[in-house]
């Protein structure tokens, strides 16, 4: 039977727990890696309503993209999301900046996919900053419109500086402050989960586009993507994409 440590050993050889950043939290952050698993509940975030989730599922393990432990834990309230796990016994594996970065396969890898954009690499420089192209030039709002629609958004922003865009700049979740990156490279847009207004300033002066689609939207694209993966190589293993998780944003 499938232990935890050797899902752990396989996203080493894809998104190794070394190459994260230095202020992340990364692994297994709640249960024991000798433990077998048989079912595993995967989510971009572990929420109260995701633990129950995999409790009412029998998951023994819940994967997810952002920490569930972040900063020190100064109290372990029976409320909190932490206690849930430990007293349902279901461990918690996240794997957050190192599948970010990952040119193999990782978050902006699936998002540059989704989205149309060929030859993604990672940036010499910008943290999580990836560039590649679209085949042919397109119109910026058109090319929004295609963004949108693939990642199922119910409504995004971005600008139309250039009005045509080629070259394709991704930076997923809050990845705004790679605009400046962005531009030094040549890209004609950034594609990002969020950026700030000062930021967006900076791109209409740098003559660069930016599509805002929303933190949840730009990095959920990676989950089905990684239950393929991870099923592929663990066929013992029933693997699901959480239900209960969403950001709950809606648009009027």
């Amino acid at each position: 039977m499938t232990t935890i440590n050797e899902i752990i050993n396989f996203f080493e050889t894809f998104a190794p727990q070394e190459s994260a950043m230095d202020f992340d939290n990364v692994g297994l952050l709640v249960g024991d890696k000798n433990t077998a698993v048989t079912k595993v509940l995967v989510s971009l975030d572990i929420t109260k309503d995701v633990v129950l989730e995999a409790e009412k599922m029998g998951c023994e393990l819940i994967i997810s993209h952002h920490p569930v432990i972040f900063n020190p834990i100064k109290r372990l309230d029976s409320n909190s999301v932490s206690y849930m796990l430990i007293s349902r016994k279901i461990s918690a594996l996240c794997m957050h900046t190192n599948l970010d970065l990952s040119e193999i396969f990782g978050v902006n890898t699936c998002l540059a996919k989704a989205i149309g954009v060929k030859n993604a690499v990672r940036a010499d420089s910008g943290e999580c900053l990836f560039i590649g192209s679209l085949e042919t030039e397109t119109d910026i709002s058109a090319f929004a419109e295609s963004v949108k629609k693939a990642l199922n958004c119910s409504g995004l922003r971005y600008t139309d500086i250039k009005k045509t865009v080629k070259t394709i700049a991704v930076s997923s979740g809050a990845g705004g402050s790679d605009i400046f990156d962005a531009a030094k490279i040549g890209a004609d847009v950034l594609v990002t989960g969020e950026i700030k207004h000062h930021e967006i300033n900076a791109a209409n002066e740098l003559g660069i586009d930016i599509v805002d689609a929303g933190h949840f939207k730009s990095e959920d694209i990676v989950i089905l993507p990684l239950i393929n993966k991870l099923s592929e190589s663990f066929k013992d293993i029933n693997f699901t994409k959480s239900e209960s998780y969403s950001d709950n944003i809606k648009f009027i």
